[in-house]
């Protein structure tokens, strides 16, 4: 079959009407298959800017914005899970719930949490891949499709999507991508070194047709961003140079796990495009959550990257120093049944210590997760600013101890307490942690309870109080504050 003539026919009809391939056959000389033209357009999508459609033709792909797909995440869909339990059954057999495969299953999610826990390095053979994404593929899953709807709500991604994901694991953040942007041209490259790249390998093949993946089997540290850049039909790397980069950039759970995460995050900024974001995430335990916080300080200070969310900078030139453990929590998942089979799976080797009965250990429905996205273009998920004139930054609470305040603070955590609500907030300048403790609820200060994470509110008259316990500053909102929803 000639080849270049089926993209000059493509490249010809795409201006007049969707291309059908049948089409495209009659200007082939000598004839070609139906088929065969088809997987021929799949393949140079990317270079020709071609969305498939469900009814089998082609269409140029958007020049605006994506429309998002997903109005909620509550499970990951079931085609991804049965891929997995074919790559489950491949490995260990259809019984792989039960004996000896299930034991070693479940030992490899024990030793995986425990090695996060303490800050360990995490290394993944083939086991330890298959366990971590039966436990952890939903849940991450669902974290980045959250986090991805703060940009795509906004109209901050573009159709003609250009992804890194850098430390993509088994593929939770691949597929929440690939599921939020079925109606775009995604061009998807992947970095994964370890064995989580084959479990990565195989749920991507049932992605939709307009996600185009590569996997780059390299560490962070050794992959080189550029180079790898959609060419043209001449095999050339695309002229446009407001095209040369990536739109966005993935870093989901992997900066704890770099010996040196805040220089490795700034090699992969540069190659930003100019209205391009970065979305870290990490698991919403203390540490991780904290120290992806203390990269996202030291990488945006005094640089030209901005946080979009959710921990603005509401004083200009001014940074914060606290330690911020901040994350947001969702609704549960839909339970995934391969994880009700591991956890009630027949435990057949008493001499691996292992329970007789299920206990619960192997389920996984919460979503908490800490997040942040950087931005170039100084874009802000809401643009809000401190005025000096009226507003106490937070830097200065030690001077207003038994006083009380205006302020305006980003709120930062769901309630943390049981007995009173009581919310982490931040402005941008503290260096040490800040709480609201709501006493009195009244019409005027609801809006504190009725706000969501991210969202960033105007106190008036709130008491500031020194906690000496929790070596943090306490805003009391009781029936003389008033609060207020700024945007």
């Amino acid at each position: 079959m000639n080849r270049r003539a089926v993209l000059d026919a493509a490249k010809y009809l795409r201006n007049v009407r969707p291309i059908d391939p049948e089409e495209v056959c009659e200007y082939v000389e000598g004839g070609a298959h139906p088929a065969v033209v088809r997987r021929t357009l799949r393949e140079e999508a990317l270079s020709l800017g071609l969305t498939e459609r469900e009814d089998g033709t082609f269409v140029p792909a958007s020049e605006g914005p994506l429309s998002p797909a997903s109005e909620g995440v509550y499970a990951l869909p079931d085609r991804y899970l049965a891929r997995l339990e074919d790559l489950l059954i491949e490995r260990f057999g259809p019984d792989w719930p039960d004996g000896e495969s299930g034991a070693a299953l479940r030992e490899a999610i024990r030793r995986l949490k425990e090695r996060y826990y303490r800050q360990h390095p995490v290394e993944y053979d083939e086991e330890a891949a298959l366990g971590y994404a039966i436990y952890h593929l939903p849940d991450y899953y669902a974290a980045t499709g959250y986090v991805l709807d703060e940009l795509g709500s906004r109209g901050l991604l573009p159709a003609r999507l250009r992804v890194l994901d850098v430390g993509a694991g088994v593929g939770g953040p691949a597929l929440a991508l690939a599921e939020y942007a079925t109606d775009a041209l995604v061009e998807y490259h992947a970095i994964e070194p370890s064995a989580a790249a084959d479990v990565l390998e195989g749920v991507l093949a049932e992605t939709p047709r307009n996600f185009h993946p590569t996997i780059h089997r390299r560490s962070a540290e050794a992959f080189e961003p550029d180079g790898v850049f959609a060419l043209d039909t001449d095999g050339q790397r695309e002229s446009d140079g407001s095209r040369a980069g990536y739109d966005l950039l993935l870093f989901a759970n992997v900066l704890s796990e770099l010996s040196e995460p805040a220089a490795v995050l700034r090699k992969y900024l540069t190659h930003l495009v100019s209205g391009g974001a970065a979305l870290a995430l990490s698991p919403a335990d203390k540490n991780t959550a904290t120290g992806l916080r203390a990269v996202e300080h030291e990488v945006v200070a005094g640089s030209e990257y901005t946080v979009f969310a959710p921990t603005l900078r509401l004083w200009p030139d001014r940074e914060p120093t606290d330690h911020c453990w901040s994350f947001e929590r969702k609704p549960d998942l839909d339970l995934p049944g391969l994880q009700r089979r591991l956890d009630e799976g027949k435990r057949a080797d008493r001499e691996r210590g292992e329970r007789d009965a299920a206990t619960g250990e192997f389920l996984n429905r919460d979503v908490q997760y800490a997040y942040s996205i950087l931005r170039r273009d100084g874009r802000r998920r809401i643009d809000a600013t401190a005025n000096p004139e009226r507003f106490a930054p937070f830097a200065d609470s030690e001077a207003h101890v038994t006083d009380r305040i205006d302020c305006i603070a980003v709120k930062l955590s769901r309630s943390l307490s049981e007995s009173r609500p009581l919310f982490l907030l931040g402005d941008g300048s503290q260096s040490e942690s800040h709480y609201a403790v709501l006493t009195r609820e009244t019409g005027l200060n609801r809006a504190l309870s009725e706000a969501d994470y991210g969202d960033v509110l105007v106190f008036e008259s709130a008491l500031v109080l020194w906690n000496d316990d929790e070596g943090a500053y306490n805003l009391v909102i009781d029936e003389e504050c008033i609060v207020d929803r700024v945007g």
